[in-house]
C-alpha cells in the first residue's frame, strides 16, 4: 500500500494546448486537481515538470494555483527522471513510492516509469489523472507501465489509502476531497 511518509506525487507535463487536446481533459483536470488538494491534505510533496515550457505554454493556471509554494521543473527529455534536477529532488526527498500524474500516457509518463523503475522506485500510476490524444496511444502507456513493473491506482483509491480509517479529527476535511 502507498503510505503518507514514503509517497510523493510526480506531476508530468499537464501545460498549455496539449493538456486541453487530450482524451477526457476535463476530467482529467478535476481528477489531478483532486489529487493535488489529497497532496495538501496529506501533506505529500509534488515535484511538478514541464516539458520545454518556453515552446509548449505553461502549467493549466488551476492546477498551478493548487500548488503556490511549488516550482516546475523544465525538462527537455521525454524522462521526467533523465532530467538531472528531478532525480536529485527526489533523491532528497527520500521518498521511494513515486506517484505518477500528468500526460502524456504513453511517451513522457512511460518512460519516467520506466526510468524510475530501474531505479528501484515503486511506481504507481494514477491512470484517472494520467491521458494521451489518443485512446489507444492511453491504454497502451497503461499496459507497457504495468508489464515493466508499474501499480495501478486511481485517485479516490489512493486518496482511501492515505486516509487508512473513517473517523478521526480529519476525516470531515477527507470528506470534502472525494465529494
Amino acid at each position: 500500500m502507498i503510505n503518507t511518509e514514503n509517497a510523493v506525487v510526480l506531476l508530468i507535463d499537464m501545460q498549455g494546448k496539449l493538456a486541453q487536446k487530450v482524451v477526457g481533459s476535463e476530467e482529467l483536470h478535476q481528477n489531478v486537481a483532486q489529487l493535488l488538494r489529497g497532496c495538501q491534505h496529506f501533506d505529500i510533496p509534488v515535484v511538478w515538470v514541464e516539458q520545454l515550457p518556453e515552446k509548449l505554454g505553461a502549467t493549466t493556471p488551476a492546477l498551478a494555483d493548487l500548488m503556490p509554494d511549488n516550482t516546475p521543473i523544465a525538462k527537455h527529455t521525454f524522462s521526467a527522471f533523465a532530467e538531472p534536477q528531478v532525480e536529485q529532488v527526489l533523491n532528497s526527498l527520500n521518498r521511494k513510492q513515486v506517484i505518477l500524474c500528468g500526460i502524456e500516457t504513453h511517451v513522457c509518463v512511460y518512460q519516467t516509469a520506466c526510468d524510475l523503475l530501474r531505479h528501484h522506485y515503486h511506481v504507481h500510476l494514477v491512470t484517472d489523472a494520467t491521458s494521451s490524444c489518443q485512446p489507444a496511444h492511453y491504454q497502451s502507456g497503461i499496459t507497457m507501465m504495468q508489464q515493466h513493473g508499474a501499480w495501478v491506482t486511481v485517485v479516490e483509491a489512493l486518496l482511501f489509502e492515505w486516509q487508512q480509517h473513517a473517523g478521526g479529527p480529519d476525516f470531515k476535511a477527507f470528506l470534502s476531497l472525494i465529494k
